[in-house]
Parts: C-alpha cells; structure tokens; sequence
C-alpha cells in the first residue's frame, strides 16, 4: 500500500512479532515469525479494513541461549521497539494488535501494553495457547508448520524433548535456559504432527483474533 492508500482509511494495524531462535532440529529458525505472520494476514483477510505490518523476527530469546543461530534483542528493547510503534502509528489506525508467535515475549509485550495504555493510546496482544507439555517444537508448532510452510519440515530429523508440565519446568527455564532441561531444544514431542491438525490449530488461533478484532 502507499501512503495515499493508508491515509484514504480507518484500519486495525496487526503486528507480527516473532523471534528467530532454535526449534529443535526440525523446524526452521524463523518458525515463531512465520506463525505469526499467518495468524495475522488470515485474520486480516477476514476484516475489510484491517491491516498487517511487516513483521519483527527478533524479539526477546534469551532463554535459547547457546543454540546456534538463536538471536535476541532482549526484552527492554523490544518493550522499547513495540511502544515507539505506537506512538509514532497515526490517527489512521484506529487499533493496533500484537500478534506475537514467540512466549519468551510475553514481559516485553505486558510492559508495552501497559506503557502504552498510561500514554493513552492502547496496545492489544494475542499469543496463541500452548498445551501443557507442548511449548515449543512440539506437535503443536510442528502441526501447525505443516499446515502454512511444509517444506521447510523436516520430520525425518523429529524428535521428542523434555515432555513434562511447562509448570514443572518454568524455574529451571528461566534461570538456566532451555538447554538445561532440553538439549535438543524440543519441549514437547512432534509425533504424530499433521498439516490437518495444524489448519484446525491455525483455524482457531485465526477466529481469536478476528473476535478480538471486532470487539
């Protein structure tokens, strides 16, 4: 779109926020970003006057720390980055939603949202919900890549990970990382993924966002 094109509307802007980190050695760097891209331009296909930014795809992944290619920016700078979006967005987004593919987020995006409602311009966020067990590379993330981006999968690379309680495993995470309680990077188990189970997965994160979108 040109500016002209923006300026001739009234829009609710969504922004993907991804991270570019490990996924276990299946699923490609740029997976948390990918995901969030999807769920954005599908709830956006849906509205007549909604609008997707170019996606951010690093955020806040300190916690996969020593994993080869993991990048972070840490969570004050992307707290910093998402505000400085919305105060600079103009009279011509009439909403701006978050729609964040990566957990490790979750502080800097809460610290936006409240930064930005005592500014007086409010932020909204979605992430989608992850089963107990299945936080990160598991059959969720893995169904769900099958279902928006099949070939960059490599199933015959699969394996299981640490497979208890995220609940169980929270303290160890964030005081030593992913690496101390699964080295392969997997928290949760990628089999018996499906590109069908990942549209229903996708199907629903997609009608969260457009409900959010209409209240």
């Amino acid at each position: 779109m040109t500016t002209l094109e923006v300026a001739a509307g009234r829009w609710h802007l969504l922004v993907p926020l991804g991270s570019t980190e490990q996924h276990g050695p299946h699923l490609p760097l740029d997976t948390d970003t990918r995901i969030a891209v999807a769920v954005a331009e599908s709830a956006a296909a849906h509205m007549a006057n909604a609008v997707v930014a170019p996606a951010l795809p690093i955020g806040a992944a300190g916690e996969h720390a020593g994993f080869a290619g993991t990048l972070s920016i840490g969570s004050e700078a992307a707290t910093a980055m998402l505000v400085e979006i919305v105060r600079t967005a103009g009279a011509e987004f009439e909403s701006i939603t978050v729609v964040n593919g990566h957990g490790g987020n979750h502080a800097a995006v809460r610290a936006a949202i409240e930064r930005c409602e005592y500014e007086g311009r409010p932020l909204r966020s979605w992430s989608p919900a992850h089963r107990q067990g299945d936080a990160h590379a598991g059959r969720t993330e893995t169904s769900v890549m099958l279902a928006i981006a099949p070939g960059v999968v490599r199933l015959d690379r699969a394996e299981a990970g640490a497979t208890g309680p995220i609940g169980d495993m929270i303290d160890d995470l964030r005081a030593r990382g992913v690496a101390a309680v699964a080295p392969n990077g997997v928290l949760g188990d990628p089999a018996g993924a499906s590109a069908q189970e990942g549209g229903v997965i996708i199907d629903t994160w997609v009608a969260e966002v457009v409900a959010m979108l209409q209240t």
